[in-house]
């Protein structure tokens, strides 16, 4: 008696094509997962840099708003001291003391604004200061600024999980910016707001700082942002 085999099952060529299937389907779906991911912590990136920028241009536009005009003039008696390494500013109440980007990583203290005694291992990125006599930024028997008391001053920067830091920072006003009526002037600030993975910055042709373009050595696509607040504020009250 003959008996018929009515076992099915996949050849060995069918086994194959349907693993390569399933194979390229995993991997398809781990390359969207990995690129999902790298887009939200570039929005990430990208909220807290601009969040830190806005934060800072309402605090600039109020703080001066509420002071007599100042001079940010280089001379004698300029209330903007601007140094390789970052600078104050003493606008009436308050005096705003920075250290750049770069010269934080260097972690060189003669070259910093730094905190005075043994408070001066906290770094300082961006600090307000109660300073109404504008001392911090007058040159002390010594011929230096003087250094910052960690308990008078509030940190305006929050570092966050991207290691943010000031790369560039400039004010600027003129003549034609005063009214003399009113007392006012009008002070035009520029700053600039970023991550601070050095190599992964560069210098562009105008002299901003950037981030390396995709591809170059070092890049970083997803965690490296750095953006350029322009603002322009008024400062004086109106002749009553």
């Amino acid at each position: 008696m003959s008996h018929v085999n009515n076992n099915k099952g996949f050849t060995l060529i069918e086994l194959m094509l349907a693993m390569s299937f399933v194979s390229a389907l995993l991997i398809a779906i781990a390359m969207t997962v990995i690129q999902i991911g790298s887009i939200y912590n570039k929005g990430i990136t990208i909220k807290e840099v601009n969040q830190a920028g806005r934060s800072l241009t309402s605090e600039f536009q109020k703080s001066i708003a509420q002071n007599k005009p100042f001079n940010v003039n280089p001379g004698v008696g300029s209330r903007y001291i601007t140094q390789t390494w970052g600078g104050r500013l003493c606008i009436g109440r308050y005096s705003y003391i920075w250290n750049y980007g770069s010269a934080i990583k260097t972690g060189d203290k003669s070259r910093l604004n730094v905190y005075s005694g043994s408070d001066s291992n906290n770094v300082i990125r961006f600090v307000r200061i109660i300073d109404p006599n504008a001392n911090y930024c007058t040159l002390d028997a010594l011929g230096k600024y003087p250094s910052i008391v960690l308990s008078d001053a509030v940190e305006l920067l929050n570092v966050g999980e991207h290691n943010l830091a000031v790369h560039d920072f400039k004010i600027s006003s003129a003549a034609l910016m005063t009214d003399n009526k009113t007392g006012q002037q009008l002070y035009s600030i520029e700053f600039t707001i970023g991550t601070n993975d050095q190599l992964a910055l560069t210098t562009s042709s105008t002299g901003d700082i950037i981030c390396k373009a995709p591809g170059e050595k070092d890049a970083d696509s997803v965690y490296c942002s750095v953006n350029r607040f322009d603002i322009v504020t008024l400062a004086g009250n109106s002749i009553q």
